[in-house]
């Protein structure tokens, strides 16, 4: 909430005072201030913009940061150095073993494109710690050769990028991290749909099933394999059709007790919305239905009512998704 969010934003604004004198923090109401709400373009609450040098132009938006620690880190890394340099394996296992979740660039040398986009990205992701080395000692110990992107989980390496040269972009290694943020599938509630809208993946799948039924460990190990597939591209989420209050999400994606388990994509940017053709939750049919969405072959669900019986008895016809063509057209 934005009251919430106010206090974490005045917890970081009293210790960034200390560290950071020089970072002026404020706060306005724009709603007595119309001119400034539309010169800096305020559409969503809260919103906080970074002004760099006095500039009022271009100011960097801060998104999706809601505690006061990763607010102090994301300011820190905007105004200084984005990433720690590593020098030596003690280093880099200290910085590992420290958090949960670490990311490291491993590099040849440290002036060229990917370590650019690399430092760019460590600005976008300051809920985890960035470093980075060029030492070959330390990238032979990790059995490194190339230039190399590697997040770590609790202490173990859990997914390499290799960065060449003007190949990668930041919003797509930011979109990889940050699943890393997530568990492999998250299970949808009022708790992580904020965690879940925050991670830059705009497609993501939806298992709908009750978790208590005999087939549902089967399928969530085959729902869990086409997540480790489609990391980064595609958010895998898990609806318990059993949980009460998920109800409305039910009713957006129209389903019902019969149609489970049941699984679809959603589009966040164009909020179409994609029925898997086949009835079986097997890594295959996953697999097929993730690819075939991500070629653009997959058709888009209009999820219909059933046509009423009497729909052609009066001199008004009754019309619905399912015979809309077939009488319209």
């Amino acid at each position: 909430s934005s009251q919430n969010f106010s206090e974490e934003f005045a917890e970081a604004a009293r210790q960034l005072k200390k560290e950071a004198p020089r970072i002026q923090f404020g706060k306005i109401d724009v709603t007595h201030q119309p001119d400034l709400r539309k010169e800096f373009n305020i559409k969503t609450f809260p919103t906080v913009k970074l002004f760099v040098n006095g500039s009022r132009e271009d100011p960097i938006d801060c998104k999706g940061v809601r505690q006061a620690s990763a607010f102090i880190t994301w300011v820190k890394r905007r105004t200084g150095p984005s990433t720690v340099l590593i020098n030596s394996t003690d280093q880099a296992e200290a910085l590992i073993k420290a958090d949960g979740l670490a990311v490291i660039g491993f590099f040849r040398e440290l002036h060229n494109d990917s370590v650019e986009v690399f430092c760019e990205t460590a600005r976008d992701v300051p809920e985890m710690p960035f470093g980075m080395t060029a030492s070959e000692d330390v990238c032979a110990a990790y059995g490194i050769q190339k230039n190399t992107l590697v997040v770590f989980k609790k202490g173990k390496p859990v997914h390499n990028e290799v960065l060449e040269e003007g190949r990668q972009n930041k919003l797509g290694l930011t979109r990889v991290i940050k699943t890393f943020t997530l568990d492999l599938v998250t299970e949808y509630n009022i708790e992580t749909s904020v965690k879940i809208f925050d991670v830059p993946v705009e497609n993501h799948i939806l298992l709908f099933t009750p978790t208590n039924s005999e087939t549902f460990s089967a399928i969530y190990e085959n729902y869990k394999s086409a997540a480790a597939e489609f990391r980064g591209k595609i958010l895998f989420v898990l609806v318990d059709t059993n949980e009460g209050r998920n109800g409305r999400i039910f009713e957006y994606f129209r389903i019902r007790d019969i149609d489970v388990p049941a699984v679809r994509i959603l589009n966040l940017t164009s909020d179409a919305r994609y029925k898997m053709p086949a009835d079986e939750v097997t890594v295959e049919n996953l697999r097929e239905f993730c690819q075939s969405y991500l070629n653009g072959k997959a058709k888009v669900h209009l999820s219909s009512e059933e046509i009423p019986e009497d729909w052609d008895k009066m001199p008004v016809k009754v019309l619905v998704g399912k015979n809309f063509n077939s009488i319209v057209f």
